[in-house]
């Protein structure tokens, strides 16, 4: 038996980003350079994880529904396609100083964070009666019934009400106002010397063209969505697809983040994927639900357990949707956006139409009638999903004989290696039986072979990277074809026929077991 230490968030956080780096996940982008902010480099670990998590998901989406299908739409798109989305006008966020430390701010994500504490001392009291009372605990009704509770919950309301109506009318000096009157302090300076807040474009602008002159600006896209909504004609008359059927995308988009902050959470430069739904105007709510149920359980088929998720329903919706929520994951400093369902209305696609002047409207036979199909949107952040992977598999466990090990429990279908082939010795024709092992797995499994270190030190190794399955090639091997099978989560070892190795990995890579 193990015992695991139990860290606080930041010491957690902090171990995870040094470990990343250590064992060739994350690096810091151009770091010979000394760095580039808020940029980051996936290492060869990194890009296999990101590329099993992007591949589960697309199975899961694509290959298990037959009326969606995937696209893969250019990065560089017509300018106007961004007038038409809202974001060249509307694709801001507002922004506030501190003029004692200079530090820039989202003045939404620091009202956001005091609302959050509010909230986490209402879960505390609820969490406390939950224990107290056992089975027989109601707590939508304690929820109504316990004081302090409900002034927490009024005052997170207030706050949240305040704020979304500033928005709404874009006032932002009522913005600065909550921010005083909640007495919020910058993190760094400790004082509430704060500008005024202003708005601010996050959409990176460059120039296409040969002559300088004839250039025109066009901007690297800050999201992936509008690349499927411009090919929705496209895919669904050579598809010959019916309503309701969705398009799914995975790809790189570009923000200039005020606060690109958190490692990998926020970057200037990230991967979405993500997947419109076209629908029936009137059914958009119906199919809005189903996703929101749906993604969440593809979410803990993962297996990090109910209590790391939670949906949040948006109070401010942006300006094309009709009901939006995350589903947020508890992260080391804590419960924050891993994806988005959004019902967008026919926002999109009457933009489009509008600005373009072609039509993007869709037959439907069964109705007889031409119509605008409304879209809903599921958009999850693969970098933050990585993240949400990489923490809740970092442990650090002390052993029965007091040596300890850091170890990534990463779920064996996501591993970025899935066995690793290990002769107990350099000699005795081992390393000749051990490649031959691995030439038969690396066709079906991405493998690693290391002889190099006691046989004690690759174990602790395989652990840091996070392999589930370290096999062992010894003298026995060479008499009765059998070797030794050890299970990273457990370190239980087991002899096992060589015969039997790719069927016991592939058990654990089954697709159907983990979405059925």
């Amino acid at each position: 038996m193990s015992t695991i230490k139990t860290l606080s968030g930041e010491e957690l956080f902090k171990n995870i980003i040094s470990h990343a780096k250590e064992y060739g996940y994350i690096f810091p982008s151009s770091e010979i350079y000394d760095g580039l902010s808020a940029v980051y480099d996936y290492g060869q670990y990194g890009v296999e994880l990101k590329k099993n998590i992007r591949e589960y998901w697309w199975k899961a989406m694509v290959q298990m529904h037959e009326n969606i299908v995937g696209i893969d739409a250019a990065i560089f798109m017509h300018p106007t396609i961004w007038k038409a989305s809202g974001h060249v006008d509307a694709f801001n966020d507002p922004l506030i100083d501190n003029k004692d430390s200079k530090k820039r701010y989202r003045a939404d994500v620091l009202i956001e964070d005091y609302v959050a504490k509010i909230l986490t001392k209402a879960d505390k009291e609820i969490a406390k009666a939950r224990e107290k009372f056992g089975d027989s605990f109601d707590e939508q009704k304690y929820k109504t019934t316990n004081a302090r509770v409900m002034e927490y919950l009024s005052k997170a309301e207030e706050i949240n009400q305040r704020f979304k109506t500033a928005m709404d009318n874009n006032n932002l000096a009522e913005v600065k106002n909550i921010i005083e009157d909640l007495e919020i302090v910058c993190p760094i300076s400790g004082t509430k010397n704060w500008t005024e807040v202003r708005q601010f474009n996050l959409m990176f602008s460059t120039e296409m063209g040969s002559t300088a002159e004839g250039a025109s600006t066009i901007y690297l896209r800050p999201e992936t969505a509008q690349g499927i909504f411009v090919n929705f004609l496209n895919v669904q008359k050579t598809g010959r697809m019916k309503i309701p059927f969705g398009i799914a995308q995975t790809g790189k988009a570009f923000r200039n983040e005020i606060v690109a902050r958190q490692f990998i959470f926020r970057m200037r430069e990230f991967e979405q994927m993500e997947m419109q739904f076209f629908v029936r105007p009137g059914d958009e709510i119906k199919w809005y639900n189903y996703w929101k149920e749906a993604r969440l359980k593809w979410h803990l088929s993962l297996g990090f357990g109910n209590n790391k998720y939670r949906y949040h329903d948006h109070l401010k919706l942006a300006h094309y949707a009709n009901a939006a929520c995350d589903i947020e994951f508890e992260f080391p400093f804590g419960f924050k956006e891993l994806e988005g369902i959004h019902s967008r209305t026919d926002f999109d696609l009457k933009s489009h139409e509008q600005y373009s002047g072609k039509k993007l409207q869709y037959f439907d036979p069964e109705l007889n009638q031409s119509y605008i199909p409304y879209v809903v949107e599921t958009s999850v952040g693969l970098d933050r999903l990585f993240l949400a992977v990489l923490s809740s598999a970092y442990q650090e466990e002390t052993l029965e004989d007091g040596s300890q090990r850091v170890v990534l429990n990463i779920p064996p279908i996501l591993a970025p290696v899935k066995a690793a082939v290990l002769p107990l010795t350099k000699k005795d024709g081992l390393p000749e039986k051990a490649r031959e092992i691995l030439e038969e797995l690396k066709f079906g499994y991405n493998c690693q072979y290391d002889e190099k270190d006691a046989i004690g030190k690759r174990y602790r190794r395989q652990d840091a990277i996070g392999t589930p399955y370290c096999i062992t090639v010894d003298h026995q091997t060479l008499e009765d074809n059998t070797v030794t099978m050890r299970y990273r989560d457990t370190m239980v070892q087991e002899r096992i026929a060589i015969t039997k190795l790719s069927e016991i990995i592939g058990e654990k890579m089954s697709l159907k077991t983990l979405l059925s």
